[in-house]
């Protein structure tokens, strides 16, 4: 049954509305300083790698980070799916993207260099060849006899050697720890060489020896303390060790060379036919 108090009972006023609570302001991140221009020569895929790869080394954005995914990052921007996918796609190509999926993709630490594998050039030509710069850091250069590296040249014990010890960095970022011996028996000019930049340009023009063909193995290893300290890594990781003995067109033996790179940030390519 009705309740008769109830239904005469007046209504309770509504309270008056006050301000709206102001709404806080969105926390910027890096990825709101993107800017994409259709009017620009470079497509829009190819801007975007630009500007992630500028965020990378400006440190706005550092590894470990996780990017947008692709979705959500083309409809901030304005732009398609498939040019974030583009985009992405070559950054996991150079190495700087880990991971795929609805979550976003990690940034990686290093861009890995996967230089092709087949042919005889150095350090300095390899990074050349995939638009990155070569330096080195040189750890120790010497003039010694050594009887065991005497006996890999064939020389006399008392043999003269130029022993070189370098970190190879790509773009500032450590790659490999070289060891290398040359026999200045062949190329005395060798002795005056600073250990900078290419030694086989310096054999070739300094020395009238261009290299014509080497002999060279690879085996996994597991990095030493000195290569970790080289690296700048706080725990061991795996690499790849290249030995190459490098001769020239009459087969004289000129280099043997013991290069151990880091395997987070070097990949070989090789082409294999039928």
């Amino acid at each position: 049954m009705p309740n008769p108090r109830a239904a005469t009972r007046p209504a309770a006023s509504s309270p008056a509305p006050g301000p709206a609570a102001p709404t806080a302001p969105a926390t910027p991140t890096p990825f709101d300083q993107i800017q994409l221009h259709v009017d620009q020569a470079a497509p829009l895929w190819r801007q975007l790698f630009q500007q992630l790869n500028q965020l990378l080394e400006t440190g706005a954005l550092v590894p470990g980070n996780s990017l947008p995914a692709e979705r959500e990052l083309a409809e901030s921007l304005g732009v398609s799916r498939v040019t974030v996918k583009r985009c992405y796609d070559e950054m996991r190509r150079d190495g700087l993207l880990a991971g795929r999926g609805r979550a976003g993709s990690v940034l990686q630490a290093v861009r890995r260099a996967q230089p092709t594998l087949g042919a005889l050039k150095g350090f300095t030509r390899e990074m050349q060849e995939l638009g990155m710069t070569a330096t080195s850091r040189v750890l120790l250069r010497e003039v010694a006899a050594n009887r065991s590296v005497a006996s890999i040249f064939g020389r006399p014990s008392s043999a003269p050697f130029l022993h070189v010890v370098r970190v190879r960095e790509a773009d500032g970022v450590p790659m490999t720890r070289e060891l290398a011996w040359y026999d200045l028996t062949l190329a005395p000019p060798l002795a005056a060489w600073d250990g900078q930049g290419s030694a086989y340009d310096f054999l070739r023009d300094r020395c009238g020896l261009p290299l014509a063909y080497a002999e060279q193995t690879v085996e996994a290893i597991e990095s030493t303390p000195e290569e970790m300290a080289a690296f700048g890594l706080g725990a061991p990781l795996p690499c790849l060790l290249f030995k190459r003995h490098a001769y020239t067109g009459e087969g004289q033996l000129v280099e043997y060379v013991e290069g151990t790179f880091r395997g987070d940030a070097y990949v070989y390519r090789m082409r294999l036919t039928v």
